[in-house]
């Protein structure tokens, strides 16, 4: 029988390999492996991380098959988890109404093997579908939150998002909702809020002029509840990096690439100086790009480079002369 020694790889005193693991030893009772090709040994050995089966005299790899593996599939670190280790159905998701924890009963008349209920249990099912459709989803905090986060399926496509920002998107509308901020307020305005919140934390590069554009919301009423949940929920927004909207205007103006990274080194000497806080990210990058077309030659006008970072050419110029005035930089 296979013997299951309790061993490390190491050298004992006298030179020789004793190779050791937590692993399978197989003896030369085993009939598929029974000696090494190298050196004729029978301790064989089977690395279950890897799969390989080795020699632990000589250390020879003889397989490098995946083989069975009979451990748990989970492990746990809690009592309640001893007992119950089930995992089936879709994973939790705070971007659900409920979770991802409701139930759904189908309307199929069949049952697993393909056979045809009889009356008696398809009534039976009829009755607790019935039931079940009836418990789910019908107090106000339930409908409010299947409204919002169908709102924010849409969103994510339309905007991009990857699921952690979506995520905590949902985390910052149920601690909106638990608080009771979102009466007297659309859903969608609220919800557009929380949007550009968490990419402003995560740091993704989205405006609360695009989300204001693709939700259908006006800028000034988006910034309003925007600046109500930030106080509110005492939430310390990051400032945003002028570096990853500088990428963002480039390949909306289609600049080259020469452009971009001459553009990047003047930006790495702004914030060197401090000649950035305060400014309008987006503006500043356009104003860089647009510095950085000069020095490489790249024929742009002002008004294609504000159009792209959605900003007027005079806000372009006005950055144009604060740059000036400031303490000199190498690369203007």
């Amino acid at each position: 029988m296979a013997r299951y020694p309790n061993l490390v790889s190491e050298f004992d005193n006298n030179g020789n390999n004793n190779y050791k693991t937590k692993n399978k030893d197989y003896s030369s009772t085993n009939p598929l492996i029974q000696r090494c090709s190298n050196c004729g040994s029978n301790r064989i050995i089977t690395d279950i991380e890897s799969g390989e089966i080795i020699c632990s005299n000589c250390g020879q790899v003889i397989s490098n098959n995946t083989i069975e593996d009979n451990r748990p599939e989970s492990r746990v670190f809690s009592s309640e988890r001893q007992t119950n280790k089930s995992r089936t159905g879709i994973p939790t998701s705070l971007a659900r109404h409920d979770m991802g924890l409701a139930t759904v009963i189908g309307r199929d008349s069949r049952d697993a093997n393909g056979q045809k209920l009889d009356p008696a249990t398809r009534t039976t099912m009829n009755r607790l579908r019935i039931i079940d459709h009836r418990t789910q989803g019908y107090t106000p905090t339930d409908k409010n939150r299947r409204q919002a986060f169908n709102e924010l399926n849409i969103l994510k496509h339309k905007l991009g998002l990857s699921d952690a920002a979506v995520e905590k998107t949902a985390y910052i509308y149920r601690k909106v909702q638990k608080r009771g901020f979102v009466r007297g307020r659309t859903i969608a305005a609220v919800l557009a809020a929380a949007v550009y919140i968490a990419c402003r934390e995560m740091g993704i590069s989205r405006t609360i002029k695009d989300i204001a554009a693709i939700s259908n919301i006006r800028r000034k009423e988006l910034a309003r509840i925007y600046r109500i949940l930030v106080f509110e929920l005492d939430i310390k927004i990051p400032i945003v990096d002028p570096m990853k909207c500088i990428v963002k205007v480039a390949n909306k103006a289609n600049l080259n690439e020469k452009t971009v990274r001459q553009a990047l080194s003047i930006m790495n000497d702004i914030n060197d100086i401090g000649i950035s806080a305060g400014k309008n990210p987006m503006s500043l990058a356009a104003t860089v790009l647009y510095l950085a077309c000069i020095k490489t030659g790249e024929n742009i006008t002002q008004d294609n480079i504000a159009n792209a970072a959605r900003v007027t050419g005079v806000t372009i110029r006005n950055r144009l002369k604060d740059l000036k005035k400031r303490p000199p930089i190498d690369n203007i």
